[in-house]
C-alpha cells in the first residue's frame, strides 16, 4: 500500500506528552543500563537533522513527496529527543543543548565529510541511490523500533513504557514511509538492487554507529539484542529486510552485531542451537555463557557467526 503523505502532514505534531509524570523517575529511577542506552537513543534522535543534510544533497532533494516526509521526519525525531532528554535529566543527567553540541563538535573525520561523499555517490549512481537511502532509512527505523521495544521489555517501568509507546506510534509511520519507498525503488530496477545490496553488505551499522564512541554502540548492542529476547528482534528485522526485492538472504543485522560484539553473538548462536535441540533454552543460555566466561575460550570470527543458522 503506498504511503499517504498528505495523512501524514495532517497527523504530524510534536510528540504528546500529556499524563507522562516525569518526576516520578525520582521516586522510582531507572538502572544506569537502561539510562546508558537512553542516553545513546536522546543523541541519535537529536543527530537526525544531520542524517537530514546527506539526504538532501543527493538526487533525493528532487522529489517533493520525500523532501515533504524528510521535514515532518525530523521534526518528529527532535520531539523524541527532547521527551528523552527529560527523562534524563530527571534522573540528573545532561541532556540537551550541551550534550548535543559536545557530541557534533567531537564527530569522526568520516562523519564531516559525509555531505560531499553522499553528493559524490548520488552523482555517479543517479536515481538509483535514492533506493540505497530509502532502504537504509527502512533499516534503521525497523532497528530503532526494535531498540525501544526492548528497552520497555527489559526497564519494566510504566511511565518509560508509556512514553516509549507513544514515540513507537510516531516511529511506526517513519518505517511505513521508508519501507514503502525502498520497495517501490528496488522493485524490477536490478542495478538498484544490486547498489542498495552492495551499499548495505559493505557499509551499514547499527543506527547511531557513525557517531556514537564504540563503547557506547557495544553496550546497546549488548543490551538489546543478546540472549533469547534480543536474538529474536534481530531475526526479525532480518526477516524484514529480506522481503524488500533483491535483498533476501543478507542476514545484515546479525552480521552487524556479530562483527560489535562477537562473545555475545556467540552465546545466542549456540543458545539458539541447543535450544532447536533440546527445548531448553533458557538453561543451556547459562551454560553457553559459562563456557564463554571459561579461560581460555576460543571466539571464533564474526563473519562464521553471522551464517550460522
Amino acid at each position: 500500500m503506498a504511503f499517504d503523505i498528505s495523512d501524514y502532514t495532517r497527523h504530524t505534531a510534536p510528540l504528546d506528552t500529556t499524563g507522562i509524570d516525569f518526576e516520578a523517575f525520582r521516586d522510582r529511577p531507572l538502572d544506569p543500563d537502561t539510562l546508558r542506552v537512553l542516553e545513546y537513543m536522546h543523541d541519535v534522535e537529536h543527530h537526525t537533522i544531520c542524517y537530514l543534510r546527506d539526504l538532501l544533497v543527493t538526487e533525493a532533494h528532487v522529489d517533493p513527496t520525500i523532501t515533504t516526509f524528510l521535514t515532518f521526519w525530523a521534526h518528529e525525531e527532535h520531539w523524541h529527543g527532547v521527551a528523552l532528554g527529560r527523562v534524563l535529566a530527571a534522573h540528573g543527567r545532561e541532556a540537551g543543548d550541551e550534550r548535543i553540541a559536545r557530541l557534533r563538535r567531537t564527530v569522526r573525520p568520516k562523519e564531516r565529510w559525509a555531505p560531499l561523499t553522499h553528493a559524490f555517490a548520488s552523482a555517479v549512481a543517479g536515481r538509483a541511490f535514492i533506493a540505497v537511502h530509502m532502504t537504509w532509512g527502512a533499516v534503521n527505523e525497523w532497528s530503532t523500533q526494535a531498540g525501544y521495544a526492548r528497552v520497555l521489555q527489559r526497564a519494566e517501568h510504566p511511565v518509560l513504557t508509556e512514553l516509549l509507546r507513544r514515540i513507537m506510534r510516531q516511529e511506526g509511520r517513519h518505517i511505513d514511509f521508508y519501507a514503502s519507498e525502498a520497495r517501490r525503488r528496488l522493485d524490477g530496477d536490478r542495478r538498484a538492487q544490486r547498489l542498495t545490496r552492495w551499499a548495505l553488505q559493505h557499509l551499514w551499522r547499527p543506527v547511531g554507529a557513525s557517531v556514537m564512541p564504540e563503547a557506547e554502540v557495544r553496550h546497546v548492542v549488548r543490551h538489546l539484542f543478546s540472549g533469547a529476547d534480543g536474538a529474536a528482534a534481530a531475526d526479525r528485522i532480518d526477516r524484514h529486510v529480506d522481503r524488500l526485492p533483491g535483498l533476501a538472504g543478507l542476514g545484515l543485522v546479525r552480521g552487524a552485531i556479530a562483527a560489535i560484539d562477537p562473545q555475545s553473538s556467540l552465546v545466542d548462536c549456540m543458545a539458539r542451537t541447543m535450544r532447536r535441540s533440546t527445548g531448553r533454552g533458557a538453561a543451556r543460555t547459562d551454560a553457553a555463557s559459562t563456557l564463554l566466561s571459561a579461560p581460555g575460550t576460543a571466539i571464533t570470527s564474526p563473519r562464521s557467526i553471522a551464517r550460522t543458522p
